[in-house]
């Protein structure tokens, strides 16, 4: 019992929820003891409101860039309380000045995370000013002060936690990741179960939607890896920490590669089990995922299972059977397929087995950094920006609009709490339109929630003390809450602002307020990612589709030149695989909020669908290079490939002219197509190496490919 009441406690600690949940309590706790014992009732709620904005600017970073992250925050709070001056008492400046600082600090989102963090919390501080100040200018300036000491008493706690607790956040991420790839390997297995009425094209489908995901959390991992890397020798724990990352990278590598269609391998060896023991040791290496996640978020011993290994032994066994009893020429190209899988999966498990065994060193740790490095390249990415083809620069617009129109409402009904309404707009609006109706809904949701909760503890603790303990609580939640669980946030943060105003002797008629104004700033925002510059994905879907294509032919360079110089897991290599899956992953994504944008707006859905998962088995047959490189000798691909990749290529580069352009006549590609039916190639020539066969496999795909991206844009 005491065992697993420590292990859930390590668990606890290690959620990066509950570590910024933490940082609000302690921040907030303090902010109530203060100004329970000073007396400062009336100047504690600009203070918890400056606590929250600077929440807002909280990024994933080591404490020295968290430092920076804080100055560049509270100078830009200290620039928009100054803005709310200058503006009051003109209702027509104020929401002048709103706009315009929206779209300016919405536009800075182009420099990355932490400055698109930095701009939401300006413009929280700059309606909670505002809120404040009440229309009155110098009262404005009465508050600006606490406001400001709030955030930066915050920015102080979450500089000291950052500093003391580094690790809490990147095992969070290591072991969501791990966890990720656990279910990837479970969706991959079953492509290999091999039954005749299987729906393949759909479990092709859900593996490529799950493989964004897991590309997300790739990603998000490295961030939270560079942001802790010094100039100096890492530290033994983040060594060990960046070890397990690349390992992560390599399996995912390994587990996305394809070595033939699993429909031809189900045909060619119906009554053979080996499929079956391919598909148990990925069951098994998915519940080792499982287990690795585990045990990197309990912070205990991973173990390897045994029964991997003698699962392992027996497909090999297996397909080894196959060369016996399943000879003729057109069983060759199946049997070598069912070697490669094999040999893939054994060095899969090899791999696993690393990176649970502590020591040892990645041969390359370097990452890439994707932060703006000057002022001059800054500026460079905001003003690629300024374009209405942008999906930025819209919803920069979009959302200074949408601001101005809440403020309206606010003004026009003569509302003194109405910033509810700009608040609700500002927590909602995402730059497309199925995001920011699902955060509508959820926020009303919550809101309604919070609004029962507060009622409920204002009745039951009548006394102002236990209020505003209770205030902290939600204040905490809120923050922890935000970024995972809106429904719960907002609830949390409607229950403060209902408790904060019964202490203020202002509570009377404020729940049907709340609500009203919760429905009116969330009508608002869903009616202008509607209505104004909308996002919609269908638009943006082939361009979208022809980076995937063009980031896979980068990434078949890189493995060309790996051929023939021999295996380097350098940071070119694994860069232009990165861009490879994030570009697949955004192209899976697009898809998938497509789908739940109006019919009125969708593309073809049955043939993007389609090209979603051709894609995605491009870049399976392109990793499958990828995971075997290094065992081939090194040297000049021979003619044959050679043709071949350069065919691919070629094909890549047309498809994806054909994606860009608004019309035009079907690429002319080598290989077979999806079917198998021959076209403009000579197949007489047997396959004698695995890299022309991975690139046979691929440019086979070419034709459908083609005729899927003519059928989505709408072309007979």
């Amino acid at each position: 019992m005491n065992d697993n009441w420590i292990a859930n406690w390590k668990r606890t600690l290690n959620h990066e929820g509950v570590t910024r949940g933490a940082q609000a309590l302690l921040a907030l706790g303090c902010v109530l003891a203060l100004g329970w014992k000073a007396e400062w009732q009336e100047e504690l709620m600009p203070v918890v409101l400056g606590v929250l904005a600077s929440a807002f600017t909280e990024t994933d970073d080591n404490w020295s860039g968290r430092l920076k992250a804080q100055l560049l925050a509270l100078g830009a709070f200290a620039l928009v309380s100054a803005a709310v001056w200058a503006a009051l008492p003109s209702p027509l400046t104020l929401a002048a000045v709103l706009a315009l600082c929206a779209f300016v600090l919405t536009m800075l989102g182009a420099l990355g995370e932490r400055y698109r963090a930095i701009a939401f919390g300006a413009l929280v501080l700059f309606i909670y000013t505002a809120l404040s100040a009440q229309n009155r200018r110098d009262h404005a300036l009465e508050v600006a002060p606490y406001l400001l000491g709030g955030a930066a008493w915050y920015g102080l706690v979450s500089l000291c936690w950052a500093a003391a607790w580094p690790r809490p956040t990147v095992r969070h991420r290591l072991s969501r990741l791990y966890a990720l790839l656990g279910e990837y390997l479970r969706l991959k297995s079953q492509l290999l179960e091999p039954v005749s009425d299987m729906d393949l094209s759909g479990r092709r489908l859900e593996l490529a939607l799950h493989n964004g995901r897991v590309v997300d959390a790739l990603n998000s991992t490295k961030d939270s890896l560079f942001s802790r890397l010094g100039s100096g020798t890492p530290s033994a724990w983040m060594q060990e920490a960046m070890r397990q990352y690349l390992a992560a990278q390599d399996i995912h590598e390994r587990v996305s590669s394809s070595h033939e269609s699993y429909a031809v391998l189900a045909e060619a060896f119906p009554r053979s089990d080996a499929l079956y023991r391919c598909q148990r040791v990925l069951g098994l290496l998915g519940e080792q995922a499982h287990k690795f996640a585990r045990a990197i978020r309990d912070r205990t011993e991973a173990q390897h299972a045994g029964t991997t290994a003698r699962a392992i032994d027996d497909m090999q066994a297996a397909i080894r059977h196959l060369d016996t009893t399943q000879t003729g020429p057109a069983l060759q190209r199946p049997l070598r397929a069912m070697h490669a899988l094999g040999d893939n999966l054994t060095r899969l498990a090899s791999v696993f087995a690393n990176a649970m065994r502590h020591g040892g060193t990645a041969p390359d740790l370097s990452l890439f950094d994707r932060q703006p490095q000057t002022l001059r390249e800054a500026w460079g990415r905001v003003r690629a920006q300024l374009t209405l083809g942008s999906s930025l620069m819209r919803h920069a617009l979009r959302l200074a609009l949408a601001l101005v129109a809440a403020y309206a409402v606010m003004w026009a009904t003569h509302d003194p709490h109405g910033y509810w309404i700009l608040l609700t707009v500002l927590f909602t609006s995402q730059p497309h339109y199925a995001a920011t109706l699902s955060r509508a809904v959820q926020r009303a949701v919550g809101t309604v929630l919070g609004l029962a909760v507060g009622w409920a503890l204002i009745r039951l603790f009548p006394g102002a003390l236990m209020q505003a303990v209770c205030m902290v609580v939600a204040g905490a939640l809120f923050i922890g809450k935000r970024q995972t669980d809106l429904r719960t946030a907002a609830g949390a943060i409607t229950a403060l602002v209902l408790l904060s105003f019964h202490q203020m002797g202002m509570s009377q008629g404020v729940i049907p307020a709340r609500l009203l104004d919760a429905a009116v700033g969330s009508a608002i925002s869903a009616l202008a990612a509607w209505l104004v510059l909308p996002n919609w994905h269908a638009r943006q879907l082939p361009q979208i589709a022809a980076q995937a294509l063009r980031a896979q032919a980068g990434y078949l360079v890189e493995i060309l030149l790996q051929y023939q110089n021999g295996k380097q897991d350098h940071l070119a290599y694994r860069l232009a695989r990165r861009n490879a899956h994030n570009a697949d992953a955004a192209l899976a994504n697009a898809f998938g909020a497509m789908c739940l944008e109006p019919p009125s707006t969708r593309l073809n859905e049955a043939a993007c669908g389609q090209f979603v998962v051709l894609s995605h088995m491009l870049l399976n047959f392109l990793s499958a290079l990828g995971a075997h490189r290094g065992e081939i000798e090194v040297g000049t691909p021979d003619p044959l490939a050679r043709q071949a990749a350069d065919q691919l290529l070629q094909g890549l580069k047309s498809l994806s002219h054909l994606l860009e352009q608004s019309q035009g006549r079907m690429p002319v590609v080598s290989g077979r197509d999806a079917s198998g039916s021959p076209v403009e190639v000579d197949v007489s020539t047997p396959i004698q190496s695995l890299l022309l066969s991975q690139l046979r496999l691929a440019n086979r795909l070419l034709p459908e490919l083609g005729k899927q991206a003519l059928r989505f844009r709408g072309v007979p």
